[in-house]
């Protein structure tokens, strides 16, 4: 008989057995809810013949999509996390204890869950108090957080550990690839070896810190890797699933299956909150009505429309030299839970850190509205004189959808163009000295102060050198000049040997701009 309990008490420690061999990170426990006490048959699975999901005699079938993402978690980190020797029928034996695999493989094509899976709220009323910490963006509630997704992770602990497991660029808790991901990075944590007793023990602690837990998780494990098998997904939520602290989300508190009285309400759960990164979905309601039917269904969510996050819309980093304009533009896209663009959503663009770049008309802020395609691309941005690094920062404008960053720096300006001022040739006897050589940097066409060249001979071993040292050796090593106000840098004291010929002597500006002059060493 399935029933359900609290994984943590009011002041009991999280992240380790009795306050103990937390995991580096220190975080709360992801599963911090309730969980489904069921355990596994005592005979070894077979794959039934023709069984429903999650039906009688199908134990040990997994839905499909929830069995792929399990596996492809633990591959993943087998290449990652080589050491952790994470087995995805230990994720299998969370998922099944935190959510019944998702609701029996309730989600669309991308994995993420046809409604939310929430846990109870973490008042103290019975399970930890955990204060809001994502301003109700997964769980919905802006006072309280609760436990989200497949693999029941707390707002802030995904906040530490979320991964985006199916490649679409966003870390959702919802989705089951990315939360199997990062339930299997969270297990390794610390440098775990599950492959070890007390590492796996310590490991399922600090994902639950309860004796019940682990003997649970531990039995559905050993169960999976005795044989397993998919079996389809569900396309409905069911509308009890042990397990679950929410409404319709396993028995109600109260009820005989609790061993409450007929008639008690359900006073763990709580509405979605009204912010514009509440919960996925548009809460629970159940088909019975007062007295009546039970074993119905709920529908599927309808697809959510409202901004649930902004996502990067372009590169990270851009780059412009000082007292020039930024070519490429940071932009953001407002998206649903579901990835679709918004429309119509205020996004500010905050230029932050020591610089003197600005927006504008010498704005340090600005506001754009997402277009059609859901984009937001920030103002032209100017480098202003100051070379170094900042940041750009976009957040939705009395939304909480999170924030992207965006780095930016300011480099010194270098020519694009080297010449040389005059035209002639540049001759001297053998053992003689060679007139000045002056040569301008320009970059578009202006002169550029302070510019480092490096003048080089082609030929090191005989021809024009630099310069004498104290052996009295001649020195064709590369030297450096600069340029002065106007552009303009000069090379003197370059001397002859005795070698008659032609030599080429190359100076090189920071950049790579560069120009070649023929030496001619007269016979």
């Amino acid at each position: 008989m399935a029933a359900l309990t609290a994984s943590q008490a009011p002041g009991v420690g999280l992240g380790g057995h009795d306050g103990k061999g937390a995991d580096a990170a220190g975080d709360a426990s992801p599963g911090d809810g309730s969980y489904d006490m069921e355990l596994p048959p005592l005979e070894s699975p077979n794959p039934p013949g023709g069984s429903a999901p999650g039906g009688v005699g199908d134990k040990s079938g997994i839905p499909k999509s929830v069995l792929a993402a399990y596996k492809k978690a633990a591959k993943s980190l087998a290449t990652s996390t080589p050491g952790c020797g994470l087995r995805w029928e230990l994720l299998a034996g969370i998922g099944k204890v935190e959510s019944g695999h998702a609701r029996g493989g309730a989600v669309d094509k991308e994995g993420t869950t046809l409604r939310p899976i929430l846990g109870p709220v973490l008042n103290g009323a019975g399970f930890a108090n955990i204060k809001d910490t994502d301003g109700g963006r997964w769980d919905g509630d802006t006072t309280y957080d609760r436990a989200v997704g497949p693999m029941q992770f707390i707002p802030s602990t995904w906040a530490r550990w979320g991964a985006d497991g199916n490649g679409d660029g966003r870390k959702d808790p919802n989705n089951v690839h990315d939360a199997a991901l990062a339930a299997g990075k969270y297990l390794c944590a610390d440098g775990r070896d599950l492959s070890a007793k007390a590492d796996l023990d310590r490991a399922i602690l600090s994902y639950n810190n309860s004796s019940e837990y682990l003997r649970t998780v531990l039995a559905w494990f050993e169960f999976y890797r005795k044989g397993t098998h998919a079996v389809p997904d569900s396309d409905i939520p069911p509308v009890s699933v042990p397990g679950l602290g929410e409404p319709g989300g396993g028995p109600v508190k109260g009820t005989p299956e609790r061993g409450g009285k007929d008639g008690g309400k359900d006073d763990s759960a709580t509405k979605p909150g009204k912010g514009s990164g509440g919960s996925r979905g548009n809460g629970d309601k159940e088909d019975g009505k007062d007295g009546g039917k039970g074993g119905g269904h709920d529908k599927p969510s309808p697809e959510p429309t409202a901004p649930h996050a902004l996502e990067r819309a372009t590169d990270q980093n851009i780059t412009a030299v000082a007292g020039e304009t930024f070519a490429a533009r940071p932009g953001v896209r407002a998206e649903t839970a579901k990835g679709k663009s918004v429309k119509g959503v205020k996004v500010r663009f905050e230029i932050r850190g020591s610089t003197q770049a600005t927006f504008e008309g010498g704005a340090k802020e600005a506001t754009v509205t997402t277009g059609a395609d859901g984009v937001a691309t920030a103002p032209a941005l100017a480098a202003g004189a100051k070379t170094g690094t900042f940041t750009i920062r976009a957040t939705a404008v009395g939304k909480n959808l999170g924030t992207v960053d965006f780095k930016a720096t300011v480099t010194a300006p270098q020519a694009d163009k080297v010449t040389r001022t005059e035209t002639t040739a540049l001759v001297a006897d053998k053992n003689g000295t060679f007139a000045d050589i002056a040569v301008k940097a320009t970059r578009k066409g202006k002169p550029l102060a302070g510019t480092t060249l490096t003048a080089t001979l082609a030929d090191t071993a005989k021809g024009p050198f630099f310069s004498v040292d104290q052996q009295g050796k001649q020195v064709r090593t590369p030297v450096t000049v600069e340029t002065g106000p106007d552009g303009v840098a000069r090379l003197s004291g370059l001397r002859a040997d005795d070698k008659p010929g032609t030599y080429t002597l190359t100076l090189t500006a920071e950049g790579g701009a560069k120009v070649e002059v023929q030496l001619t060493i007269k016979g």
